[in-house]
């Protein structure tokens, strides 16, 4: 699959350069992977708009990468099952076996690992 192919939602995203989130936008657009951004609030990281709530978008999602504690991700769980990704990919920190277990049953493939390791491996 080319990567422009692989739209990827980083959810929890923010513009502290201190934030793995923030890495990890950054590093998604420089391997030229389209990327959207959902965070607190509405921000940029360089050219990538952060939404603050749903993102209306036409693009098919195929990954969603958590960046947001198991009890902040349960206001998205329609959401992003709505959006039928390819797999949900875990951070560290971000473990929901109640959100996994959603997500496996509607065919969607969970990773638990860091997405940033992923790319630097050639994993994504």
């Amino acid at each position: 699959m080319d990567r422009t192919e692989k739209v990827t939602l980083v959810l929890g995203a923010s513009s502290n350069p201190d934030r793995v989130s923030y890495e990890a936008v950054i590093a998604l657009r420089t391997r030229a992977i389209p990327v959207l951004a959902l965070g607190r609030r509405e921000d940029f990281i360089g050219d990538v708009k952060i939404h603050k709530g749903i993102i209306a978008t036409g693009m098919k999602v195929h990954t969603v990468t958590l960046y947001m504690s198991a009890a902040n991700q349960v206001e998205f769980y329609d959401y992003i099952l709505s959006l039928r990704p390819k797999r949900i990919i875990f951070n560290p920190g971000t473990g929901n076996p109640e959100f996994e277990k959603m997500a496996t049953a509607q065919g969607i493939e969970v990773v638990e690992g860091c997405m940033l390791v992923m790319l630097k491996k050639g994993e994504f």
